[in-house]
Parts: C-alpha cells; structure tokens; sequence
C-alpha cells in the first residue's frame, strides 16, 4: 500500500512540473551580443571621378585618393538639402563619412561643400 500512494504521489508531482513547465510565459530572447559600433571615417577633398556603373566616387586630397561605394543607404546633402548620386560632378568640395565592409569603403554619408559667397567690397 505503501509503494502505490508513493507511486501516485511521484506520477502527481512529475504531472504537476511538467504542466508549470509547459505554462511558462517563454523567457525573453536575449539581443544577441552588442558589437562594438561601427567606426566612421572621415575624409574630406575634390571628388576626381564619378563611376556611375560602379555607383562609386574617387575623392582627392592631396596626393591622397580614395574611393567611395555609394549605397541606397547613403544620405548626400548640398547644406540642408537632399542631393543625388546623379547630381555629383568631378571638382565638386565633399566631406565623405564612411565604413569598412569587407575591402571596400562604403560612404554613409556625403556632404557636398556649398561655395562661400565672395566677401563684398
């Protein structure tokens, strides 16, 4: 008699955490582990060449060259305005943010410099 009530009494108890078990909320996923945030570039000179097959742009400083990926991500301004990759032309002033993927440099945001107004006499 002994053995059945302790037989009964485990059956009750493994039905009882398994049911508390299945009933949980689910836990909350973890975010996955934080990476360290992407680093910017900066790079400021005279856009030497506009690829518009590569969607890519060279940019000069010096004797310095580098060049650019444009993605549909990039943000190009002219001041507060919105500008196209169309709209880039070699000799054009740009400031270039940009991000390393993989080899390439991937511009993430392009600042084309307006001309100052020549001061007044």
């Amino acid at each position: 008699m002994k053995k059945t009530i302790l037989l009964v009494v485990m059956v009750t108890l493994v039905a009882f955490v398994s049911g508390a078990i299945a009933a949980a909320p689910p836990k909350e996923a973890k975010p996955a582990a934080t990476t360290a945030p992407v680093k910017l570039e900066k790079f400021s000179g005279e856009i030497k060449n506009v690829d518009a097959m590569a969607k890519s742009i060279a940019v000069a400083k010096g004797k310095v060259e580098k060049t650019f990926g444009v993605t549909a991500d990039t943000k190009i301004t002219k001041g507060k305005e919105a500008f196209k990759f169309e709209d880039l032309k070699a000799g054009m002033q740009v400031s270039v943010e940009s991000k390393k993927e993989m080899d390439k440099m991937i511009a993430v945001t392009i600042k084309v410099s307006t001309p100052k107004a020549a001061p007044k006499k």
